[in-house]
C-alpha cells in the first residue's frame, strides 16, 4: 500500500475511534495533515476548541503563529505534515493522559511517521517531547537535535505555550531559525540511548511532566 493510501486509511480509522475516552469529548477527530513525502513532520499535544471544530491541527491563534515561524524559515504549512500526538480533543482542554497518549501513537502516529519516512520530526511541548525523548526536560534540550530510533529529532516548545508565556517566544524563533541548519547537519546530531527497561520508562514518563 502506497503511503497516501496508508495515511486516508489512518484517518479513517481515527474518525471513528473508541480506543480510548476522549471520543466522548470529540466533534471531529484530527488525524494531521501535509503531504504524504513530507521531509519535515510537526507534532503537536492536544486539539483545541477550533482543532474540534474543523478537524485540523493548529488553526487557531497557535497554528497562525506556527505559519509566521514557517514562513520566516521560507517554508508554507503546506510542505509540512503537521499533527499531534492523541486525535481528539482532552475535555475541558486537560492534559492528555498517559494512557491516551499511548493509545494514540501506538494504533496512528507510529503508523503515520512509517509511511511519511520525514527527515526530522519536531516535537511541539512536552508531550510529544516525552514520547521521543522520555527522561528529558524541554527547558533543557529545546532547540538540540537527536537521532532518535533512526530519526532525526528536535525538540521545541510549543507555539501556544510561547503565546501565554512571551518570554518563551524569543526561544521559539531562535530555535526554528536554526532548523534548516539542524537538518543540513543531520548526520552530526549525537544519539539518544533510550532506556528499555519498564520502572525506568515509567519514571521518566513521570519526570517529563515537570
Amino acid at each position: 500500500m502506497k503511503s497516501e493510501e496508508i495515511l486516508k486509511q489512518i484517518a479513517g480509522e481515527v474518525a471513528i475511534c473508541t480506543q480510548c475516552e476522549l471520543h466522548y469529548s470529540r466533534k471531529r477527530a484530527v488525524p494531521g495533515e501535509g503531504p504524504f513525502d513530507a521531509g519535515i513532520m510537526f507534532i503537536g499535544e492536544g486539539q483545541g476548541f477550533h482543532e474540534n471544530e474543523q478537524g485540523r491541527p493548529f488553526v487557531g491563534a497557535a497554528g497562525k503563529f506556527l505559519e509566521e515561524l514557517l514562513a520566516k524559515i521560507g517554508m508554507q504549512r503546506e510542505e509540512v505534515f503537521i499533527g499531534n500526538v492523541v486525535k481528539c480533543r482532552p475535555p475541558a482542554n486537560r492534559d492528555p493522559k498517559p494512557e491516551e497518549v499511548e493509545t494514540c501513537v501506538s494504533l496512528y502516529l507510529e503508523r503515520q511517521i512509517q509511511a511519511i519516512n520525514p527527515k526530522v520530526i519536531v516535537t511541539l511541548g512536552r508531550y510529544s517531547m516525552g514520547y521521543f525523548i522520555p527522561n528529558a526536560k524541554i527547558s533543557e534540550i529545546h532547540g538540540q537535535a537527536m537521532q532518535v530510533r533512526g530519526r532525526l529529532v528536535v525538540a521545541m516548545f510549543h507555539p501556544a505555550a510561547a503565546l501565554h508565556q512571551p518570554s518563551l517566544k524569543p526561544s521559539l524563533e531562535q530555535d526554528f531559525a536554526r532548523l534548516p541548519e539542524l537538518i543540513a547537519r543531520a548526520a552530526d546530531a549525537p544519539q539518544y540511548v533510550e532506556e528499555k527497561t519498564p520502572e525506568r520508562k515509567e519514571e521518566a514518563r513521570q519526570l517529563s511532566m515537570f
